[in-house]
């Protein structure tokens, strides 16, 4: 198995902190990291041509199980040559692994030690996810990189159901472990990542740390962070599951996806990290720019024949004023979506480059002071 543990070389460690620049090995291409990840639930970004996301550069994107394994199924997928061929996308693909699922479609289902019984939020049929078959469907998806089946608990559970979904969780990654060995045995070249739980508690986070590291998997996931918890909290408790991790793995934070999040990240050591919020955000009119949040909604920009981010140069920035795009919103034209996701896109992008670009000039935690002080200077 060593061949195919050693996916990630750390390029550089920056000097004044945590933050490093890595590449992630992965059957469909290099990975630059740290690396942010579109989401795209049903293989697909919303409102995103593959082609748009090519042009921008991203190098791996998300796929989602649950979705997925429900509409249009996993063996129509396998049978389209897994989520490239079906899709079309020929860079990489993460797929989770219908764990958040679990957790924010509860009232949905039931955990057993066997797995996850759960009624569609769709038809209403009922299905079992265990962590074999969730790694069989990844398979079928031919995932680059798949999730184990995990229990995720929220910011307000117990110490009861933390300590409760991590057992599950830790039982569930030893069997989904030796699921993916086999499979890789039968060709699959895809890789699994685990995930770390136990909430909000740090002995819980430290003996969840210490024996997903024992089991020495190509790279690791922190899982139950971004759960509705305050933001110091988030920072806190990232901060301590990192560290507890060995520095030779890509760290993966989920569901993720600000310049603030994605900077306190970076400064934590960490290389992965995904959100919806970048493509919900823009469907709902609000753009990322230098100086921050940019509603298009508001009134002020009717007759504004300037461009969303004077310092962004994507295709939208260059061509359309904020006056067209708020004419877009208002008449909830299709196009409103698909521009405003490409410049969330690509400022997430551009941002991503200046953070390696500082890191390997030893420069990360001024840059991050210098970006944070004008993003939160507002208009």
């Amino acid at each position: 198995m060593s061949e195919i543990l050693n996916i990630f070389d750390i390029k550089h460690k920056s000097a004044d902190g945590k933050a490093r620049t890595g590449v992630i090995h992965l059957p469909h291409g290099d990975v630059q990291t740290p690396v942010f990840m579109p989401v795209g639930t049903n293989a697909t970004v919303k409102a995103m041509p593959k082609d748009f996301l090519e042009e921008i550069d991203f190098e791996i994107i998300l796929a989602n199980t649950y979705h997925l394994f429900l509409r249009p199924g996993p063996d129509l997928i396998e049978k389209a040559g897994g989520l490239h061929g079906f899709s079309k996308w020929n860079r990489n693909f993460l797929t989770d692994s219908g764990g958040f699922q679990v957790f924010s479609l509860s009232k949905l289902r039931k955990i057993t030690e066997q797995g996850v019984k759960f009624q569609s939020n769709i038809d209403g049929s009922y299905h079992m996810f265990t962590p074999e078959n969730v790694v069989q469907t990844q398979v079928k998806f031919n995932s680059d990189i798949q999730m184990q089946l995990d229990v995720c608990t929220g910011w307000d559970e117990g110490r009861k159901a933390a300590e409760n979904a991590l057992k599950v969780t830790s039982d569930w990654l030893l069997r989904a472990k030796k699921e993916w060995k086999n499979q890789r045995e039968n060709g699959y070249k895809g890789i699994l990542f685990p995930i770390v739980q136990g909430n909000f508690f740090e002995d819980l986070r430290k003996q969840s740390a210490e024996f997903v590291s024992s089991l020495d998997t190509p790279g690791i996931a922190i899982g139950g962070l971004s759960v509705g918890e305050p933001h110091e909290e988030f920072t806190k408790f990232m901060n301590y599951t990192s560290e507890l991790l060995p520095e030779n793995k890509p760290k993966y934070v989920m569901g993720i996806g600000t310049p603030e999040y994605i900077l306190d990240a970076v400064s934590a050591g960490i290389d992965m990290f995904d959100c919806v919020l970048p493509t919900r955000n823009a469907r709902n009119g609000s753009y990322f720019t230098r100086r921050g949040m940019l509603s298009i909604k508001q009134e002020r920009w009717i007759s504004d024949f300037g461009p969303i981010d004077p310092e962004c140069n994507c295709k939208v920035c260059r061509t359309y004023s904020r006056s067209y795009l708020r004419h877009l919103f208002k008449e909830q034209e299709i196009l409103s979506s698909i521009l405003a996701s490409y410049h969330n896109l690509y400022f997430l992008k551009e941002i991503i480059k200046e953070i390696r670009i500082a890191i390997n000039e030893d420069m990360f935690e001024q840059y991050r002071k210098d970006f944070l002080e004008k993003f939160n200077s507002g208009f």
